[in-house]
C-alpha cells in the first residue's frame, strides 16, 4: 500500500475473518522479551498465535549477526486495548474540542487500534524492536510506543525526522519481518502483524485468520 491506510478506515473492517483455531502460545522461551509493557496485561502480552511466532524466529534469523528481535507486547485482552484507545481519544478530544466525532475516532486509531478491529486482541500483531548480542535496545528513532504529538511524527515508519542510523535499523527490522510474512501498520515503526485484517488488506489475502481472543490461558 501506497497509501497510509488507518485501522479505522471501512476497508479493514469489511476484511471477513475465518477463524482458524490457532492457538495462543508463550514466547519467553523462543524470544528475547522486555517487560516494560506487562504490568496491565498480567501476563497475556507474552503470548500470540502460534503462526506469528513461527514467523517471527524466520525473521529473527534473517538478521545480521549481532542482531536480535527485541519482543515488547503481543496479545492485548480486548477490555484493556478498548480503555487504550479511550485514554487515547480522550486526550485527542481534550487538545481539539473543536474536532467531530469521527476525526477523533480516526486520529485516534493513528495511536491505537479500535478495540473491535484490534490485532492485538487477535494474539496476531506485536510490538517489538531491535537489540544487540548483549540485549541492548538499538535506536530506532523514538522510543517505542511515543505518539505522533509525542515524536512530532518520527513514530511513522518512514519518517524523515529521525537519524542515519535510526533509519538503517528500522530498513533492517523491516526487511526481515517483511520476508517473513508480516506487515507494518505505517504510523508505528515497532508494530507488526499477520493473519489479522490489515495484513490481509495489505498482502491481498480474501479473509484475515486470527479474530479477537477473549482470554488467554495461563
Amino acid at each position: 500500500m501506497s497509501e497510509i491506510i488507518l485501522m479505522s478506515d471501512a476497508r479493514v473492517a469489511a476484511i471477513p475473518v475465518e477463524e482458524n483455531g490457532e492457538p495462543l502460545v508463550d514466547v519467553r522461551e523462543a524470544l528475547l522479551v522486555d517487560g516494560r509493557k506487562h504490568e496491565d496485561s498480567r501476563g497475556a502480552e507474552v503470548h500470540l498465535r502460534r503462526g506469528v511466532l513461527e514467523r517471527l524466529l524466520t525473521a529473527q534469523a534473517r538478521l545480521p549477526d549481532g542482531l536480535r528481535l527485541l519482543f515488547v507486547e503481543g496479545y492485548r485482552p480486548p477490555p484493556l486495548q478498548r480503555r487504550y484507545f479511550e485514554w487515547y481519544a480522550d486526550e485527542l478530544r481534550a487538545a481539539h474540542p473543536d474536532w467531530p466525532a469521527d476525526r477523533i475516532h480516526s486520529a485516534a486509531s493513528r495511536y491505537v487500534s479500535p478495540p473491535d478491529l484490534a490485532p492485538h486482541s487477535a494474539g496476531a500483531a506485536v510490538d517489538l524492536t531491535l537489540a544487540d548480542a548483549d540485549g541492548r535496545e538499538l535506536d530506532l528513532g523514538t522510543p517505542m510506543n511515543a505518539s505522533p504529538e509525542q515524536s512530532d511524527g518520527a513514530c511513522y515508519t518512514g519518517a524523515g525526522n529521525i537519524g542515519a542510523e535510526a533509519r538503517t535499523h528500522r530498513a533492517v527490522l523491516g526487511e526481515a519481518l517483511g520476508a517473513a510474512g508480516l506487515v507494518n501498520y505505517p504510523t508505528e515503526w515497532w508494530h507488526w502483524s499477520y493473519g489479522d485484517r490489515y495484513w490481509a488488506l495489505a498482502t491481498g489475502a480474501p479473509a484475515a485468520l486470527y479474530g479477537p481472543r477473549e482470554s488467554v490461558r495461563r
